[in-house]
């Protein structure tokens, strides 16, 4: 595939379907994209302060030129701005900008404004269209498709949300460029996780192209969020709402989010998924469901994108496993895991998620933590 190549992946849902199109430049052509996707008599673009600089402005002042009417409303960056403070200042300023229930909300940036705006067009006089524009990898790939919405809360990442499907996603992979390395790194551990639970050739080409992926190459990084997106369109059309399948997305995301919250969010999602994948490996290594290993496998793989690397986690390990009792796909009172049969394949037998045994998860929690 070259890097300027249009593409367009379907997800079903359950209001009809939207379309994930994928085209280097795309964001050039909003004006016109907007319209046909989402028709409205007004559009609240909203980014947080570092992307409305490289990308709202203009977006904003595009839309004007062409005669439609558009406002930008940004927030601070970070993950600390994805909160239930932020949505209602948020909703408070839409507000008083009257925009109606004839308007579209624009979310235009990485997964925070994903998850944050689409929280605030999901709620907002009871619900209007929105548009996911991601820029980053992880939106990209992961957070922009499947019609998720939330923010945090203290308990934890994302337990506060709705299923809010977007009327059309729209990706420039052009946009990787001007991503740290380090947040191009972090998406990437998304598309190792789509490699690992679903489709080992894609996991394997991931590892191959390492070095153009972390380069944001158009080519193999058009590839990669095609591939991506796919093996996630495919998952979310068969259960939109998680109740089966589509948990086998949260893969590394248990221990992943329980390691997040537990710093305080100071070790970047990228990286405590990467390490929650390779503790989950471990987990089901142990009980004798997952190939002996896989783990190690995995551990190799992250490595060629800088992953984990040396997390500063100074929380107890107490903290850490605090966080899965509060995890979403916690059942009966009791903590659940994805676990993977091997490379490609996850299990299945008995249900989709896995209650594993507490002394285990510290076990090995205590190993990784301990050194």
């Amino acid at each position: 595939m070259t890097g300027d190549t249009p593409v367009t992946v379907q997800v079903r849902a359950g209001e009809g379907g939207y379309p994930v199109v994928i085209e280097c430049g795309i964001l050039d052509r909003l004006p016109e994209l907007l319209p046909a996707f989402a028709p409205a008599y007004r559009y609240a673009v909203i980014s947080d302060a570092h992307v409305a600089a490289l990308y709202g402005e203009t977006a904003v002042a595009r839309l004007r030129g062409e005669g439609l009417r558009a406002d930008l409303f940004t927030f601070p960056s970070g993950e600390a701005s994805k909160s239930r403070r932020q949505w209602s200042i948020l909703t408070d300023r839409l507000l008083d900008a009257r925009l109606g229930r004839d308007g579209v909300v624009v979310a235009l940036g990485g997964g925070v404004t994903g998850d944050l705006a689409g929280f605030v067009a999901a709620t907002y006089m009871r619900g209007i269209p929105l548009v996911q524009v991601p820029t980053s990898l992880v939106a990209m790939i992961d957070a922009s498709v499947g019609g998720k919405t939330g923010v945090d809360v203290e308990a934890g990442k994302n337990l506060v949300g709705s299923f809010h499907p977007p009327r059309a996603v729209v990706v420039d992979p052009l946009a990787l460029g001007t991503l740290e390395p380090k947040e191009r790194a972090s998406g990437l551990a998304e598309a190792v996780k789509h490699g690992a639970i679903l489709d080992r050739a894609y996991f394997d080409q991931l590892v191959g192209a390492a070095d153009t992926l972390l380069a944001a190459e158009p080519g193999p990084s058009t590839a990669a969020v095609r591939r991506s997106v796919e093996i996630k369109a495919e998952v979310v059309s068969g259960d939109e709402r998680e109740a089966g399948r589509r948990q086998i997305l949260n893969y590394g995301h248990t221990l992943g989010h329980a390691i997040e919250a537990a710093s305080n969010y100071g070790v970047g999602h990228g990286q405590a998924v990467a390490a929650g994948m390779v503790l989950e490996a471990r987990i089901g290594e142990r009980l004798g469901i997952t190939e002996k290993g896989t783990a190690d496998q995995l551990s190799a793989a992250l490595g060629r994108f800088g992953l984990p690397g040396r997390l500063e986690v100074s929380a107890l390990v107490a903290d850490v496993l605090a966080y899965p009792m509060r995890d979403k796909k916690m059942r009966a009172g009791r903590e659940r895991y994805i676990l993977l049969e091997r490379i490609g394949s996850c299990h299945s037998r008995g249900g989709w998620s896995h209650e594993v045994p507490a002394s285990l998860v510290r076990e090995v929690v205590s190993g990784w933590m301990t050194p």
